[in-house]
């Protein structure tokens, strides 16, 4: 991906939650240069350490505008936490997906999660069970469905979908940008998704303008020093 384009699709994103109604965390509005000059100090070492922060990803696929997410981590717990079952066993995530852009079908092998449109316009969720047979039995707000593999849910503004573990899913947004949530146990995008199709979880970046925020796929290598 562009790095024009990963700055401008989380200018839009938070542009998109603003109007919304719906504030970010402070770090939502940081530079590049604000992480890095806050990177050696103690108190961001756990917000760099858990992903906190802007993820922008075509999943490899080269089309961010029909295959693509943005999101805002905005809280997580640790694999430590979540293997001891204490502390911050928890996450949630702020996503955007512009009309008729797709999260492809994937799953994770240790996270359950609920996926939850915020607002805007309709989100479609498809769920897959591993074994490709089978209905999914799981809450559709809060009440169980038992859902066909391959059904498309229609998730109105406030209405949300459990994702079991183990369970394919992919979603997309249906006649304009939806606002989404996700809320989760642990989240681990380096190590806990499985793609139907093998796809990469973040990009690779094309530097073709100066960058202005730093991405949670870059935290690894400040941290490294």
């Amino acid at each position: 991906m562009k790095r024009s384009t990963i700055d401008a699709a989380i200018d839009g994103a938070r542009s998109l939650a603003a109007e919304a109604g719906m504030p970010l965390p402070g770090f939502a509005a940081w530079t590049r240069a604000d992480w890095l000059a806050a990177a050696p100090t103690p108190a961001a070492r756990p917000a760099l350490e858990r992903g906190l922060g802007w993820d922008v990803t075509d999943f490899g696929r080269g089309d961010f505008d029909r295959v693509g997410l943005v999101l805002c981590t905005l809280r997580n717990g640790t694999l430590a936490e979540r293997d001891a079952g204490a502390g911050q066993t928890y996450a949630e995530k702020f996503l955007v997906a512009q009309d008729g852009q797709e999260t492809p079908m994937h799953l994770h092998r240790r996270k359950t999660e609920d996926i939850i449109n915020r607002g805007g316009a309709a989100l479609v969720v498809e769920l897959r069970p591993e074994s490709g047979d089978g209905d999914v039995v799981t809450l559709v707000d809060g009440f169980e469905r038992a859902v066909r593999p391959g059904a498309p849910v229609r998730l109105d503004p406030g209405q949300s979908i459990q994702v079991p573990a183990g369970v394919f899913h992919r979603f997309w947004a249906d006649g304009g940008v939806v606002l989404a949530g996700e809320v989760s146990a642990v989240n681990d995008d380096v190590d806990d998704n499985l793609f139907l199709d093998p796809s990469p979880r973040y990009p690779s970046v094309d530097e073709d303008a100066p960058a202005r925020y730093l991405l949670v796929s870059e935290y690894a290598e400040v941290l490294a020093g």
